[in-house]
């Protein structure tokens, strides 16, 4: 398992050299010109000339990919066109809003999906099974940005239940310590913001995770009914083992893996794709971070986010992967 390991993290290399010579010549692919972005479409030839140079960009793209590269071995990201920070220190806050929105937005999606799947199983051909498979494939269809504005009409505006934007009350700003302010919060005991900062995750955790929890449970299902028609499973029932203790131990377990590989794919998906959910909730997550760099034509600042992303699903697979091991003994890795 070690060496597997091991290996697996040296094939991130080349994956990630990849990555970042294709990203680099996509962005500079794009019309637009930075110093005219940054100085406005009046200011002198002069002046864009000499921002340009300031910012080496009147050098040819393969100095420019040489110093970015050489910067990135050296752990340095980077410094922002636009803010004139550094990338390590500017993207942090974005990136935990980020993992904080998809984790929620996971937990429930793997909740209900993995249960309404068993349940749709269990029960085939069932109201249950027919109600469920039904919203499974609404929600597949539906568009993200559709969904949330309908819960902010609801919940928000109408009922007035749940916080249609923001990630936090701006009157009582959270301690950050981590940047994930739902451990922030209780590390500092304000047990007052922890429900403040739920309520605010509610509604883009919901709209983030509606589409994962619909393939999950649709997967799930289909996965569980090819095991339950297992001998095994019948024996387990013949033995006269409780149902919920022949799905659940037995059943659930081996017709886990494909579910594994789904949750661990959408993920690393919802991941770079949540600049939707972000934009719509107001959400200062590292989605509408990019998006941002991307109209201010701020290079450094989409190479570097693109690349953790790609870093972080990359890594998501390759837990994964291990998970396989500890789901299924019959999976090992030399």
């Amino acid at each position: 398992m070690l060496n597997y390991t091991v290996r697996r993290l040296f094939m991130l290399i080349p994956v990630l050299l990849g990555m970042t010579i294709i990203v680099f010549s996509i962005i500079h692919a794009i019309p637009g010109d930075p110093a005219e972005v940054i100085l406005g479409e009046k200011a002198s030839v002069e002046s864009k000339e000499a921002l340009r140079k300031q910012l080496k960009l009147d050098q040819p793209l393969y100095i420019q990919y040489g110093d970015y590269l050489g910067n990135l071995f050296a752990g340095d990201l980077g410094t922002s066109i636009r803010t004139r920070t550094a990338i390590t220190e500017e993207i942090i806050p974005y990136l935990a809003a980020t993992l904080e929105l998809t984790l929620v937005s996971m937990a429930i999606a793997v909740f209900v999906g993995v249960n309404a799947g068993i349940l749709s199983a269990w029960k085939q051909n069932s109201w249950f099974d027919y109600i469920s498979m039904l919203i499974a494939l609404i929600g597949v269809s539906m568009p993200i940005f559709w969904l949330g504005l309908m819960e902010q009409w609801i919940f928000a505006l109408e009922l007035k239940w749940l916080p249609s934007i923001g990630r936090m009350n701006p009157r009582d700003p959270v301690e950050s310590i981590t940047n994930i302010y739902m451990i922030d919060a209780m590390l500092a005991g304000r047990w007052d913001q922890l429900w403040t900062v739920i309520k605010h995750l509610i509604l883009p955790g919901i709209a983030l995770g509606t589409i994962p929890m619909a393939i999950i449970a649709r997967m799930t299902r289909s996965s569980m009914l090819d095991v339950l028609r297992a001998d095994y499973i019948r024996t387990a029932r013949a033995k006269g083992m409780s149902q919920f203790w022949v799905i659940y131990k037995h059943a659930l377990r081996n017709a886990f893996i494909p579910v594994l590989t789904v949750i661990g794919l959408q993920t690393g998906l919802l991941l770079g794709g949540a600049v939707l959910t972000e934009t719509i909730f107001a959400w200062p997550g590292v989605g509408r971070y990019i998006f941002d760099a991307i109209s201010a034509r701020d290079y450094p600042v989409i190479q570097s986010g693109i690349l953790i992303i790609a870093f972080i699903f990359v890594l998501i697979n390759l837990l994964v992967d291990l998970l396989y091991a500890a789901v299924d003994p019959r999976i090992s890795y030399k």
